[in-house]
């Protein structure tokens, strides 16, 4: 068993299962804010499988990967703190990477991959937390929610997707040596296409074919998976938002790409004018990084549900823009709230 907590959620003891993606109740996440990844993972034949850093290294040596073959992983490689900047959707690719249990949307391969003449679609996570696998028709599911371990988590996923690209069909797809010659994830999808979001209530896309030839991993990975997903929906109102339900509470979580510090300012002069809400028994209760960017969180009463929280959330934007737009001085009211909001920060990592 393993406890896992967050200054702004809650704290579950959840046991762990090999190779998967696990997540836990959370009031900024809906899911814990480490992955775990175990014997799941795919091997590439005669290489050691890339895992955490701060894992065992998978070739048995007792050390930590990072001290073992980690070392040769990821030379030449300069750590990213923003892994999908300048994408149209980066907000929703941290979303689905971060928060979503459950989701899918079709993607555009760049001019250099398209003569491939394979569909790619991106999942939020995978069976045994796979990073891409290809099915039998030849289609390619890439994996956000994996261990990456290169520092550059943009190359980290371009070396699994071309690894599928070329790999036959039916397979899982592991990730590979990632070097500084790797190329983003910006060159091997086209940053320029926006996504079309599927949220989904259970992991049934996994399924391919007839669900009684899932081998018994797989299907033991599709039910635990669905036991510790939260209900989530992407609100159609605002851009990079999502309401969830995890347990007796529902929170909005809305990621944007506002600079952190000009977001602050705005959502101080907001706070100090108590327009910072989402209307009756809701409460504005923090904000966490991720990937570079920031999502602000709200909770709210039980019962509400997404479709009305639309509205509330349309109203907040407009007047988070107004907010965003006054470059005029904080008032003494407005540098206190800032210094309040400031404290109810977590990044995620």
């Amino acid at each position: 068993m393993r406890r896992i907590g967050t200054k702004l959620g809650e704290v579950k003891r959840i046991p762990r299962i090999p190779g998967e993606t696990v997540w836990v109740g959370s009031a900024l996440m809906g899911k814990k804010g480490k992955r775990l990844t175990g014997a799941g993972t795919p091997v590439i034949e005669g290489e050691v499988p890339v895992v955490g850093m701060r894992e065992p290294c998978p070739c048995g040596s007792g050390r930590r990967y990072k001290a073992c073959h980690g070392k040769d992983a990821a030379r030449g490689v300069q750590p990213s703190a923003r892994p999908f900047e300048g994408f149209a959707s980066e907000c929703d690719l941290v979303a689905l990477r971060e928060l979503v249990p459950s989701a899918t949307a079709p993607l555009t391969l760049s001019s250099a991959y398209a003569d491939t003449n394979r569909s790619v679609t991106l999942a939020s996570v995978l069976p045994m937390a796979w990073p891409a696998l290809v099915r039998a028709d030849g289609s390619v599911l890439l994996g956000l929610q994996v261990t990456t371990g290169s520092g550059d988590a943009s190359r980290d996923y371009a070396d699994a997707l071309i690894n599928a690209l070329a790999a036959e069909a039916g397979e899982p797809v592991g990730m590979g040596r990632v070097t500084a010659e790797t190329p983003l994830l910006q060159d091997v999808l086209d940053p320029s296409a926006k996504l079309d979001i599927t949220v989904h209530e259970d992991f049934d896309f996994w399924i391919d074919g007839d669900p009684q030839d899932m081998g018994a991993d797989i299907k033991a990975s599709l039910e635990r998976a669905k036991e510790y997903a939260n209900p989530t929906a992407k609100l159609a109102s605002v851009e990079s938002a999502y309401w969830t339900q995890m347990g007796a509470k529902e929170h909005l979580r809305w990621i944007m790409p506002t600079p952190e510090n000009d977001l602050l300012n705005a959502l101080a002069r907001l706070h100090a004018a108590s327009a910072d809400d989402l209307g009756a028994d809701t409460r504005y209760v923090g904000m966490f990084r991720a990937c570079g960017v920031v999502a602000p969180v709200w909770d709210l009463p039980l019962g509400m549900g997404a479709e009305a929280t639309e509205e509330p959330a349309r109203a907040f934007g407009e007047r988070l823009a107004e907010a965003l737009a006054d470059t005029s001085p904080l008032t003494d009211a407005e540098r206190s709230a800032r210094a309040g909001l400031t404290n109810r920060q977590v990044t995620l990592r």
